[in-house]
Order: C-alpha cells, then sequence, then structure tokens
C-alpha cells in the first residue's frame, strides 16, 4: 500500500488554510498501480470515511473498473485537492424549518496550487502506466486550463503534464518526461446527464483495451 508521508500532509493543510475546506483524505492505494485516478476532490462522503470515490460516484467508479476486470485493491485514486471545498445554503427540512448547511463545491484554483505538492509527489513516486483523469478538474490540473474533457474523453494522450516546479510558484510548469493520460468524465456525470452514460462506458473499454496493448 503506497501513501504519502505526513510531512506532505502537513504541508498540505498548511498551505491550504484559510480556505473554505474542510478535513483531509490521505489518497492511498496499490503501490505499483497500472492505473492512477485523479478526480476533483473529496467531498462530505469522504471527509467522514478518509476512503476516496465512495457513495453514488463511488459505486459508479467500481462499476466502470469491474468493467475492465479491476478493483479498487488495483488502481491508486487521488485527487488534485484532498481536503473538502464546502460553501454555505440552506436545506428546507421535512417540517418546513428552514437550516444551514454546508454543500460541496468545484476546488478553486488556489486551492489546487496548494495541494499541488502531493499530487506531483504521487504521480512522481508511483509512476503509473496510465492516468486516468474523472472530469474537467483533474483533467486541466494535468493539462491546462485549454483542455477540455468533452473534447478528449476516451483518447489516448501522451505528452508532458503540469507540475508545481517551487512551492513558491504560482503558475505550473511543464514536466520534461511524458505521460500516458485518458480523461473521461467524472463517475457523478451520469446522474446530472443520464446521455454520458454510453460515452462513460465506451471510454472506460478503451482504457481496458489501451491497459492490454500496455503488456502486449
Amino acid at each position: 500500500m503506497f501513501t504519502i508521508p505526513d510531512e506532505l500532509v502537513e504541508l498540505g493543510q498548511k498551505r491550504i488554510k484559510g480556505y473554505d475546506v474542510q478535513g483531509f483524505v490521505r489518497s492511498h492505494g496499490s503501490i505499483s498501480p497500472k492505473l492512477l485516478l485523479i478526480g476533483e476532490a473529496p467531498g462530505e462522503n469522504e471527509i467522514e470515511t478518509g476512503i476516496p470515490f465512495i457513495g453514488r460516484a463511488g459505486d459508479e467508479l467500481m462499476k466502470s473498473l469491474k468493467s475492465i476486470g479491476f478493483s479498487r485493491d488495483d488502481v491508486y485514486m487521488t485527487s488534485p485537492v484532498r481536503s473538502r471545498p464546502y460553501k454555505w445554503g440552506t436545506k428546507k427540512e421535512r417540517d418546513g424549518t428552514i437550516v444551514k448547511r454546508t454543500y460541496n463545491r468545484a476546488p478553486k484554483p488556489a486551492e489546487i496550487l496548494a495541494h499541488a505538492p502531493l499530487l506531483d509527489y504521487e504521480i512522481q513516486h508511483l509512476q503509473p502506466q496510465l492516468i486516468v483523469t474523472l472530469g474537467t478538474i483533474g483533467l486541466q490540473r494535468l493539462l491546462g486550463k485549454k483542455a477540455k474533457v468533452t473534447e478528449l474523453h476516451g483518447q489516448k494522450l501522451i505528452q508532458p503534464i503540469q507540475y508545481l516546479n517551487k512551492l513558491e510558484d504560482k503558475q505550473f510548469s511543464l514536466t520534461s518526461k511524458t505521460y500516458m493520460i485518458v480523461p473521461t468524465f467524472h463517475p457523478a456525470s451520469v446522474f446530472y446527464r443520464p446521455s454520458l452514460r454510453e460515452q462513460v462506458e465506451e471510454d472506460w473499454q478503451k482504457i481496458g483495451q489501451y491497459l492490454k496493448e500496455l503488456t502486449v
């Protein structure tokens, strides 16, 4: 089992202090994964359990992995931000009472930059054969703001990726090494746009084929 060191956890917590985030999920998984999955950020369920990708979205992801003969234990799951980004909102209870509560939100660029050293460490030390980005946040963290999952999903891309060269840097640099990346939609996307399910399933079949080609 591979996990990030304590000093990196402390650094991540220090760098993201002051933002509207909650908790910390220490990503973990196979020490020599063929597949590195990069999502967005932990949600409420992940913060409560400390486990990446659980709940409804996690169930969808497990189905996708199973479709290519993989399980949670075979891969490494992580995200650009390890604390839960939240926003305040209201909820109406059954008795009509209006209560304030927090809701999940997408991480901000500054929050992604704050936790960049953590993801950089994982990629550098795991050396995955294939990286799959799940949704826009993970894709743009590696390839830049111009990358769009709607245009690139299912494609095998071999190119440098973004990393934070120095802790004080405010923008990313590009690695000298190239990586194999396949973007696809976030597993939760099928809940909001059921029409994407067929594309997601096709992407995962392509991912399975790419992995087979790597072992030939």
